[in-house]
């Protein structure tokens, strides 16, 4: 700039001198090499035990580089995670691990080299390991995850068998139970005269398991001589209510199986889904719900047939929606009811609604908003995207027909009639969006919103026990109601 005669010259800013920018640039220097040494900082670390696999979940506020390495014998997972130090969060892994894991012995922590530590978990069993990451969602920063699953997967027909032998009488009569699902039935001319009982389709389905491990020409056991077949039915549990029915005779059609009602609460895991103003998750809510119901599916008999219900998960751990439906065909299902919560941007909505399936859009603005809610729970929960198996629940997620939903549609009326008895309602009709975890092509599937949980006065309904008892009570008698209209059909079941 030209100085103006006659006036002062402007005065110039201070030059920093050598030594100032040297300095400075020195300090630059330093904090980027801390920086990079730092790499990501751990967050959170998470252990979710479980019988079909267990989950180890390291939160980082910065994507995570690793290498693992999987050892047969003993079976142990070794991953090196790179670019951080041990900290704190870390070594809380160590004590995360419960006694009673099914699939994890322990974690052990350790500085390998600098800028690298290594993380061994100890398997109970032989294992086929997953380890992947997961990008910012919801409220959770960079995950890596650790999925343990069994090598032997859990096989959910089998756990239902499971749960049955469970169920039976504890006693000298008890004593004569195999203590495998898949034990041989008494030979024939063994010294047993059990008292007569209810039929149990079950536990012909194991006889007959077990009948076809004998010889040629062998003649099967008789079906009394199968002591859980000729144990009587549960005892109606304390939570029941007194005025829940211990049977229904179909109208029209007698069964000659078990009646399986899969019940699938929500989200779980990873996903907390829906949390109310008050901090209750609706995870927790739904699966007390479920459990709540199971008892009294497992207390109710359709045509003189017992009736047993099967939870896609029975604790708190993630299970993706396609696993859901795959588990609920597996066990050849007669009815799918998926349990949730309900939530808004305010805390004004209320009311329990009742979803079916559609194919060709949703009824509702809202319900198309809830369907893309409740679908990106996998995102949440965390799916491995590059499982295989995401091809076959592809194809599985397209087969939805026209019939189970004509279907789903009479069970949610009926269902929704018994819910509007006990609490308010949202919608006086059954609604219907593109739900994938209601795409099983060959059950009818409902999806039941309780109540609003992002309203502070359903939210402390949810919370209360009388209150799900009620609901519990509420949905089985709709289930009742439906097969008394809509008997299943009378087939055998076989695996």
């Amino acid at each position: 700039m030209t100085p103006t005669p006659g006036l002062p010259r402007p005065a110039m800013p201070s030059v920093p001198s050598r030594r100032t920018v040297l300095q400075a640039g020195s300090l630059v220097l330093l904090l980027g090499a801390q920086q990079i040494a730092r790499g990501a900082t751990i967050v959170a670390v998470r252990v979710w035990p479980a019988p079909e696999y267990s989950r180890v979940t390291i939160e980082s506020d910065g994507p995570l580089s690793t290498k693992q390495l999987f050892v047969t014998t003993p079976p142990r997972l070794a991953v090196d995670i790179e670019g951080i130090d041990l900290s704190p969060q870390l070594r809380e892994l160590v004590a995360k691990v419960n006694a009673d894991d099914p699939n994890i012995a322990g974690i052990r922590v350790g500085q390998n080299t600098p800028g690298v530590v290594r993380l061994v978990i100890d398997l109970k069993q032989a294992a086929k390991p997953q380890v992947f990451t997961l990008a910012p969602v919801a409220a959770y920063g960079h995950r890596l995850v650790l999925d343990l699953y069994p090598a032997q997967p859990v096989d959910p027909l089998e756990a239902l068998i499971a749960e049955r032998l469970r169920a039976a009488p504890t006693g000298p009569a008890a004593a004569l139970a195999p203590a495998s699902p898949l034990a041989i039935a008494p030979q024939p001319g063994t010294a047993m005269h059990p008292p007569a009982a209810e039929k149990d389709p079950l536990g012909e389905l194991m006889t007959q398991r077990a009948t076809r491990a004998l010889p040629s020409g062998a003649p099967p056991a008789p079906p009394a001589a199968t002591p859980v077949a000729t144990a009587a039915a549960p005892a109606q549990p304390a939570t029941a209510p007194a005025r829940s029915t211990p049977s229904i005779q179909a109208s029209t059609t007698q069964t000659d199986r078990i009646i399986i009602v899969a019940l699938d609460p929500g989200h779980g895991g990873e996903d907390p889904g829906a949390i109310g103003p008050g901090g209750t998750r609706e995870k927790d809510v739904v699966l007390r719900v479920a459990h709540l119901l199971r008892d009294r599916i497992n207390a109710t008999t359709v045509g003189g047939n017992p009736m047993r219900a099967y939870l896609t998960r029975d604790g708190d751990f993630f299970v993706p929606l396609g696993t859901r439906v795959e588990k609920a065909r597996r066990v050849q299902a007669d009815l799918f009811v998926s349990i949730h919560a309900d939530a808004f941007t305010t805390p004004a909505a209320r009311g329990a609604s009742v979803f079916a399936l559609s194919q060709s859009g949703a009824s509702s603005t809202a319900a198309r908003w809830l369907a893309n809610k409740e679908n990106q729970a996998d995102l949440v929960g965390g799916l491995n995207v590059q499982s295989k198996d995401q091809h076959v629940q592809r194809a599985l997620l397209d087969m939805s027909t026209t019939a189970q939903i004509n279907d789903s549609l009479k069970l949610g009326t009926v269902l929704l009639g018994e819910i509007g008895n006990v609490g308010k309602l949202h919608k006086p009709r059954v609604e219907q969006a593109g739900f994938a975890v209601l795409k099983a092509p060959d059950i009818p599937s409902v999806l039941v919103e309780t109540a609003f949980i992002s309203n502070p006065e359903e939210e402390e309904r949810l919370r209360s026990n009388a209150y799900q008892v009620q609901l519990a009570d509420a949905l089985m008698r709709g289930i009742t109601r439906y097969f008394a209209k809509n008997p299943p059909l009378a087939r055998s079941r076989s695996v």
